[in-house]
């Protein structure tokens, strides 16, 4: 089966805190959307002890939206098993070439995607 793959959004790793931060007590890590949500682009800053790949943390990935998780990472290294970071988002990350790509299914909406929230009380951000 050909998959069909859907621009969905760019991460990139940063040592510079933003003022938007979220923080990831599952990740360590914080996560802030560029204030131009239209760009969907997305910074991560790691703590040390981050239990990430180190492509993850290191490498800007493109998160590409998809049918099926399972069909898109068959046969592709696993940086991150695919899990639920909050209800009806479905998220994968594989080595392409050494470069992560991330895999997502969804059917919600890009305000409910972008908007803090549905994330809140989640998997990826428990304490909020």
């Amino acid at each position: 089966m050909k998959h069909k793959y859907i621009f969905h959004h760019i991460g990139i790793p940063t040592t510079e805190k933003k003022s938007n931060e979220r923080y990831s007590s599952t990740f360590n890590m914080y996560t802030s959307d560029c204030p131009d949500t239209t760009l969907r682009v997305q910074y991560h800053r790691f703590e040390n002890d981050s239990s990430l790949h180190p492509l993850i943390k290191t490498k800007t990935h493109i998160a590409f939206k998809v049918d099926n998780i399972q069909e898109a990472i068959a046969g592709y290294s696993i940086l991150l098993e695919p899990y639920f970071p909050f209800e009806g988002f479905e998220v994968a990350i594989v080595e392409i070439n050494g470069m992560p790509i991330e895999f997502l299914k969804t059917n919600l909406s890009e305000e409910e995607i972008w908007g803090d929230n549905i994330k809140k009380h989640s998997f990826i951000y428990p304490d909020e």
